[in-house]
């Protein structure tokens, strides 16, 4: 598990009683997250994916809704094998996807359309697009993405995808880019063009795959690992929930740590 999860820059957990009770105990407070005012600024894709950043009103510990703190064989590998420094929960990000997805955003460009269809709008947490120009900037530190499924669907019910391996080349080439930098500077520093130039590298020479767990069970992706989302296949099965992913992204503060640690 270790080794995949260090090589390849994610891994999956088996179905974990902890992690299952915590999915029956959020899942009313995630489907409630979908119709909230606070949160409609996520509906995106013409209906077909709520974003729901941050839309989870957990705990700092990870419980919701009167569970317990989140817990399980996913949190002991995070805790033991990561060698983060200490973080807090942050409010988990509730994203769902419905049939169709994904459909045109209103004014996403064709452009930004077609990389969402084609390359599952693949791209590196933190590294945001600011402007018109939409240059990219190192502006979060996520700790790692936990994925854990909300409810049933099915494989092609737009998976999340990771291109394994990519989570060095990430590092290898921000590395580069910042080097003699202090890391407090490295915010200010645009980026866009080596941000576009490792994901072309990326797409040539790390194996895209896609990811399938079920209630219960969890997926651990390295911080640094390029992912997206895939598009919804006509053949896709889901209940009326859509296909909803709980994940969480804890931001660790420390830009030296986010690039360098394992």
């Amino acid at each position: 598990m270790t080794e995949q999860f260090f090589r390849r820059g994610w891994c999956r957990f088996a179905h974990d009683p902890g992690i299952e009770s915590w999915v029956r105990q959020a899942l009313p407070d995630a489907r409630a997250s979908l119709t909230s005012p606070e949160q409609r600024q996520w509906h995106r894709c013409g209906g077909t994916w709520f974003a729901g950043v941050n839309a989870l009103a957990n705990r700092a510990d990870g419980g919701v809704n009167g569970s317990g703190p989140l817990s399980g064989s996913v949190v002991d590998f995070i805790n033991q094998k990561l060698a983060l420094p200490d973080f807090e929960w942050d409010q988990a990000q509730v994203s769902v996807c419905y049939p169709g997805y994904p459909k045109p955003m209103e004014g996403e460009s064709g452009g930004a359309f077609r990389y969402r269809r084609e390359r599952d709008a693949a791209h590196v947490d933190g590294l945001l697009p600011e402007g018109s120009a939409r240059r990219r900037h190192l502006r979060e530190h996520h700790g790692f993405i936990l994925g854990l499924p909300m409810v049933s669907f099915g494989e092609q019910a737009a998976p999340f995808v990771v291109f394994e391996g990519s989570h060095e080349q990430v590092r290898s080439a921000l590395s580069s880019r910042f080097d003699g930098l202090a890391p407090e500077c490295w915010g200010e520093q645009d980026i866009t063009e080596v941000y576009h130039r490792v994901r072309r590298d990326i797409f040539e020479s790390c194996a895209r795959t896609e990811i399938f767990a079920r209630p219960g069970e969890a997926y651990l992706v390295h911080r640094l690992t390029l992912h997206g989302i895939a598009p919804w296949e006509q053949s896709a099965t889901a209940g009326d929930d859509g296909r909803m992913i709980c994940y969480f992204r804890p931001d660790i503060g420390d830009p030296e740590a986010w690039l360098h640690l394992p």
